[in-house]
């Protein structure tokens, strides 16, 4: 996992790559966006709903922990070991949207991301335990679940979506 100088640069990263990742959608038909494809594990409305789930569900575990409130990750509804009932809630929520509202809304909420960083300080995002859901399952400082739910699956769902594209 790449480590970070500072905050400055792992927002930097994230911006960079999600425009990376975002900018593959502007050639997918959008009627196409439920069509699984052989060897691609995700279609591209799976791929847009899981960004958009994660994101949100870091952001609340943040606000959470802010408001006073016992933090259970990754949800009240799911362990970590049910990880793919959590992916298919994600998708079931988001699965009613065209593919313009999607993007849209990742838009939305990557910007909000980008924001809340901004807002952290880098004894927040860099020194472990300053969080206590950060601890929770991992005893990660907040920059490796940042990375870990945005940088990360930008990256590797990229990869995902041009190949899509390729054999559609």
């Amino acid at each position: 996992m790449r480590e970070y100088q500072d905050k400055a640069e792992l927002l930097a990263t994230i911006e960079k790559t999600y425009r990376l990742f975002a900018g593959e959608f502007d050639e997918v038909p959008a009627d196409k966006i439920n069509v699984r494809l052989p060897g691609v594990d995700k279609t591209p409305q799976e791929m847009l709903a899981y960004q958009l789930g994660w994101l949100a569900l870091v952001m609340s575990w943040e606000q959470d922990e802010l408001r006073g409130k016992s933090v259970i990750t990754p949800s009240p509804d799911y362990k970590w070991n049910q990880l793919g009932l959590l992916y298919q809630h994600f998708y079931t929520e988001y699965n009613s949207y065209s593919l313009p509202q999607l993007r849209t809304l990742l838009d939305e909420r990557v910007a909000l991301w980008c924001v809340w960083i901004a807002g952290l300080s880098e004894e927040e995002l860099f020194t472990p335990g300053v969080r206590c859901w950060t601890v929770t399952s991992a005893n990660w400082p907040l920059w490796k679940w940042l990375h870990i739910n945005s940088v990360a699956p930008f990256m590797s769902f990229r990869t995902k979506i041009r190949k899509w594209k390729k054999n559609i």
